[in-house]
């Protein structure tokens, strides 16, 4: 069957010649017939020449390019495309490590699979799709990674319940698409043990992308009072039992500080230094003058479109003052966004902003962003979703 064409706009065609993946419904000039979301159609410039072939959504995103050249984006395009980001994960020693066995496996854009996450737990890899087009196709990629993994895969489970644009109207359902429940799954990070819920969790499940972070933290944290904000399961708490004397996790979720509790246990069994409260942040920040030698904060993504973004960088201002403002002299400060609308610059600026509310001398120790195996595609700086900062307070 003939692809829908899609025409751009006169000057619209040069992000793609730059192979920026997405083409935005402004940039659209003609659009020849009337294609369903997730259907696959060929892109032209005003000129009409071919530019690539990708899967089309209504919404700002109209279109995820999946192919720049006259090749067809099907089972072989699926099939190298996973080789290469497994290949390029056992290279970065992930696979078979002892001490590591969680980690992202193919990271959308940065692995040039627009819309497509799996993350590794342990053997079982968690699918989530971001748009209908690979929704569609998700018992495809099942049976791909089947072939690319073999014996080391347990099983599939396709999280996309809640990714799948809404305006589809497709109802997805979280199920296993191959094997069957594991049971109580945990997963192990440099050595630290984790509990896994994969089935009411955030994300896939865990927030894999601050492994690097949470490996610094741990060096910072000797004899230290900490406070780990949004502490969600307690990953940066873990780390920091290592070496602190007191951690305390925060966060609004009951389940979420109940898994953090059991998560320091696992880890630290029979340690009283851990102690975790489910209040709301911000309130509780406004209390604990001198309380803490090292904070982190690590909220959720403020802004997820540009519409709320002067919003969300009077958040983390007003959020990082508090912090500042409050930590004991010559206090730490771990602070982070994973908006991707906010830049590395806006939130840096933002920061600044906070700290200079507060008249305290701060400086940047430290300047953070997602490990290796959440690569960021060259030409789609979006995907350079995390940044963080360590700070050092006076």
């Amino acid at each position: 069957m003939e692809r829908i064409k899609i025409v751009l706009k006169p000057g619209k065609e040069q992000s793609l010649m730059r192979y920026h993946p997405w083409v935005f419904s402004g940039a659209i000039r003609n659009i020849y017939g009337n294609p369903e979301e997730g259907d696959l159609v060929n892109v032209y410039s005003n000129e009409d020449s071919f530019l690539g072939s990708g899967h089309y959504q209504p919404g700002s995103i109209a279109v995820r390019i999946l192919v720049f050249h006259n090749e067809d984006p099907g089972s072989d395009f699926l099939l190298s495309g996973i080789e290469r980001a497994v290949s390029y994960r056992r290279s970065l020693g992930l696979f078979n490590n002892p001490e590591l066995n969680v980690f992202r496996l193919v990271n959308a854009e940065g692995d040039n699979l627009p819309a497509l996450i799996i993350d590794w737990y342990n053997g079982v890899a968690v699918m989530q799709m971001h748009s209908l087009g690979m929704f569609r196709i998700r018992k495809t990629i099942a049976d791909i990674l089947i072939r690319v993994l073999g014996s080391e895969l347990k099983a599939i489970y396709d999280k996309s319940e809640n990714t799948i644009p809404y305006m589809s109207g497709v109802r997805a359902e979280n199920e296993y698409l191959f094997g069957s429940d594991t049971g109580n799954l945990t997963v192990t990070e440099y050595g630290n043990k984790f509990r896994i819920d994969l089935v009411s969790g955030q994300k896939t499940g865990f927030f894999i992308d601050q492994r690097e972070n949470r490996r610094l933290l741990q060096d910072y944290t000797t004899g230290k009072r900490v406070l780990n904000m949004f502490g969600y399961t307690g990953g940066f708490s873990v780390y920091a039992m290592k070496n602190a004397s007191v951690v305390h996790t925060v966060d609004s979720s009951a389940s979420a500080t109940a898994l953090a509790d059991e998560n320091v246990v696992i880890n630290y069994p029979d340690d009283s230094r851990h102690s975790s409260f489910t209040t709301d942040a911000f309130s509780y920040l406004d209390g604990i003058k001198g309380k803490y030698d090292l904070i982190i904060l690590d909220p959720p993504a403020f802004a997820k479109h540009n519409n709320v973004l002067a919003n969300a960088l009077q958040g983390y201002k007003r959020l990082n003052r508090k912090a500042i403002g409050q930590i004991a002299p010559g206090g730490i400060i771990f602070t982070f966004s994973c908006s991707q609308v906010v830049t590395r610059e806006n939130f840096r600026k933002s920061v600044f902003a906070a700290a200079a509310n507060t008249g305290r001398k701060v400086r940047i120790l430290h300047q953070m962003s997602q490990p290796p195996d959440h690569p960021v595609n060259i030409y789609h700086p979006e995907g350079e979703y995390l940044k963080g900062l360590v700070l050092q307070v006076e």
